[in-house]
């Protein structure tokens, strides 16, 4: 008889058997999908190795991650130590170029600086998403899922993202994946960044070895200089660069070019700026950001329109360790300059000195060659070499000219055969002087020339040629002709300047007569000077003025500057006339800040002396002038007059007004070649004009002790002063108070703010305010 229960007992004894099978199953599916996974990974790792270079392995990557997460667009972004950037050079779609970002920049920065992964489901409300590759691109991001990479030593050295999933939304397990295979992939991308990397370096030092070798070819120093910093630049990828090489006879940095605009051969002092603090301490200044730091002077970025960002300044320094000069690199495209550019551009100079040393001195050669056969040409004065044989080696045209003979007549001839009777005199001279090896001069002797016998009055002198190693080589006759000199020798003894005693010389005529010509004129007076004198005495008041005219005139003078006249206890110069030299404007604005340094050490010695203190004002302003010998035939100054004078006269009174001790006119600023540390002040209408003009205060006298805080203090009173002129009294204010915050001293920021505070009190009618200040007195 069945049981009729028996089916139930063998229908709950079977159902626990169920759940060990289910177990297994799942085991089996998940031990199944492990090995899909890593298989999959297997062969990422495959693909990714057997490409051929780093760009195809982020080819390869970006392809598989696009596939594998079912997204729109993927990336890979690798850290980049030189720059501190992360680069990516493939992008999934039409967008194929390199993209370079801040580390810490966007999502990818995020990632990236924090080390974990990131799933975010909407972009555009994530602060962390950067959206200017969308607006460069056109691409619209919706959904990011982004990885970082890790290395084996657990660094992070780069990210890799999927963009826009197609079906769904990112999830944990794309995450995992994407982790997963940046870890399979990074000792291989790792691998081809250090290859690459070396293929770049030899690429460079063989690039850098060719050109090296093309440079040091070169020995025409302008050619040479123009190769040098255009292969500097190109090699650095800077956007401008300039070689400052030292002259040392005017102790100038001075560059004959520019990448860029040409703005024609520039010098300054090789003690000032950042290309004189390299030169001076031999020591190489990397700048990241110009504007933040003190030691930029921003006044050619103002004058040129150019923006500096990042600067680089190496010291040029040859075999025996002197510096030669400065290579200066302006703004790296695409960040800043990096510790390898640094010692990339310290040895590429160190490569190139040699070639700039002897370029430069193939050029002092030819240029003494070239000055002296121009000097002997163009001199008034007679010169003839005789050898030691006693050949006549040379004559220049004065020479022949004064003898009346021609070359074929003198030269390669023995001087016994040209020097005789009436003339014989003058070979006993030239062998008196070749016993002594000593200079004989006789003056005011005459002297029988040409066929005529013509008798002509002339200084001589007679000098010894010696060589380098003091072997002698001939001897040298110089002949003045003092004819015409005679005449007016009465005349000369009026003039100071050797310039105006040539012209006299020359003027024939027109000795009264005057002409209109460009000159910087410098006007300078002692401040409270009725206190002095009262203190001093007349005998004291006179030694102060000998001792005090002394200093400035030589200043005046060592700069070509010609001393018009003394007016008092003050001085009137001018430099342009009557000889020209091209640089006329800022030789005058170097003499008045060497003035005021001059001044300052003066009252330095007075103050040990227990005397009171000298102070000045200097006013300096290029127009057209009218100069020329003025009066009467008896008595005559050369001197200049018209509305350029008196400008500079104005300038001058005008320190006071503004508590300075140098102001410039708008017309002399426009003429300056050289970098200067100033300051717009004001634009005022002086006494005696209808028409503004902007005044500027020179500051470069100044040391930080005298005037601290110099640059901010400079921007935050130009701040100041372009809202006072816009009418913004309120905001203008506050930077002048800025400014005065940097250097409480600063009085003109002070007065400014006097001004602010009226206007803003009683402001004036807006259609009336335009700025401009008028001067009620002289």
């Amino acid at each position: 008889m069945t049981n009729p229960n028996s089916d139930n007992k063998a229908s709950s004894a079977s159902k626990p058997a169920t759940k060990p099978v289910t177990k297994a199953r799942a085991a089996t599916r998940s031990y199944k999908s492990e090995l899909d996974r890593m298989t999959m990974l297997l062969n990422i790792s495959k693909e990714v190795a057997a490409a051929d270079n780093l760009d195809g392995m982020l080819r390869t990557i970006v392809d598989l991650v696009v596939k594998e997460t079912g997204s729109e667009r993927g990336s890979v972004f690798l850290y980049d130590k030189q720059t501190g950037e992360l680069y990516s050079r493939y992008a999934k779609g039409s967008f194929k170029r390199e993209i370079r970002i801040l580390s810490n920049k966007g999502v990818a920065g995020h990632v990236f600086t924090n080390g974990e992964g990131l799933i975010i489901h909407d972009a555009y409300s994530d602060e962390r998403f950067d959206s200017s590759v969308d607006k460069e691109t056109g691409f619209v991001t919706k959904c990011i899922l982004c990885a970082p990479i890790y290395n084996v030593r657990r660094e992070v050295i780069g990210v890799v993202q999927a963009l826009n999933k197609a079906s769904s939304r990112y999830n944990e397990k794309d995450l995992h994946f994407l982790e997963s295979m940046s870890t399979q992939v990074a000792i291989t991308l790792e691998s081809a960044q250090h290859i690459e990397l070396m293929e770049q370096t030899r690429k460079q030092e063989m690039k850098f070895l060719d050109m090296v070798s093309d440079i040091t070819s070169e020995i025409e120093i302008d050619t040479l200089l123009q190769k040098v910093i255009s292969e500097a630049t190109r090699m650095l990828k800077a956007d401008r660069g300039t070689l400052f090489l030292n002259d040392e006879k005017s102790k100038e940095l001075f560059s004959r070019v520019a990448m860029g605009d040409s703005i024609g051969e520039i010098r300054l002092p090789n003690t000032v700026g950042i290309a004189g603090a390299v030169f001076a301490s031999k020591e190489t200044i990397n700048i990241p950001y110009a504007y933040a730091d003190l030691r930029f002077n921003p006044a050619f970025d103002k004058k040129t329109g150019y923006f500096t960002r990042s600067i680089l300044c190496v010291p040029v320094i040859n075999k025996k360790g002197v510096t030669i000069g400065v290579t200066q690199m302006l703004n790296k495209k695409g960040g800043v300059f990096t510790q390898e550019d640094e010692s990339r551009l310290k040895a590429f100079t160190a490569q190139v000195s040699i070639a700039l040393e002897n370029a430069k001195l193939f050029e002092d050669i030819q240029r003494i060659k070239n000055y002296n056969e121009s000097m002997l040409e163009s001199m008034s004065n007679g010169v003839i070499t005789i050898s030691d044989e006693g050949e006549i080696v040379t004559c220049n045209k004065s020479g022949l000219h004064i003898l009346q003979v021609t070359a074929d007549e003198m030269l390669h001839k023995p001087a016994k055969e040209f020097f005789v009777d009436e003339n014989e005199w003058i070979l006993e001279r030239v062998d008196h002087m070749s016993e002594t090896l000593e200079m004989d001069i006789m003056m005011d002797v005459e002297i029988l020339c040409g066929e005529a016998q013509e008798k002509v009055s002339v200084n001589l002198s007679f000098l010894p040629l010696m060589s380098g190693d003091n072997q002698r080589l001939g001897s040298m006759i110089m002949i003045e002709d003092i004819s015409s000199e005679k005449r007016v020798k009465s005349t000369m003894a009026r003039y100071m300047d050797a310039g105006i005693a040539d012209q006299l010389m020359a003027g024939g005529d027109d000795l009264l007569g005057g002409k209109s010509i460009e000159a910087t004129v410098l006007f300078s007076d002692i401040r409270s000077f009725t206190t002095l004198t009262e203190s001093l005495g007349a005998q004291g008041t006179v030694q102060l003025l000998n001792e005090y005219f002394t200093i400035m005139v030589d200043v005046i003078q060592d700069e070509g500057g010609m001393l018009d006249k003394f007016i008092g206890d003050a001085m009137m110069a001018g430099f342009g006339l009557p000889v020209a030299h091209g640089d006329d404007t800022d030789r005058a604005l170097r003499a008045a800040i060497l003035m005021i340094v001059k001044l300052n050490e003066f009252n330095e010695a007075r103050a040990k002396e227990g005397k009171m203190e000298v102070k000045m004002g200097i006013g300096l302003n290029t127009d057209m002038v009218v100069a020329g010998n003025i009066g009467s035939p008896k008595r005559m100054d050369y001197t200049m007059i018209g509305d350029g004078v008196n400008l500079a006269a104005r300038l001058e009174s005008a320190c006071k007004t503004y508590f300075s001790q140098i102001l410039i006119s708008e017309y002399t600023y426009r003429k300056l070649k050289g970098t200067y540390r100033m300051r717009e002040i004001d634009l005022v209408i002086v006494k005696g004009k209808t028409k503004p003009v902007g005044i500027y205060e020179v500051l470069d006298y100044h040391t930080e002790e005298t005037f601290p805080n110099l640059m901010d203090t400079v921007n935050h009173f130009s701040a100041g002063l372009q809202r006072y002129r816009k009418g913004f009294f309120q905001t203008a204010l506050e930077s002048f108070e800025e400014a005065l915050a940097h250097n409480p001293s600063d009085k003109l920021s002070a007065m400014y703010i006097e001004r602010c505070q009226h206007l803003i009190e009683e402001p004036p009618p807006e259609e009336e305010w335009d700025g401009i200040w008028v001067m009620k007195t002289k």
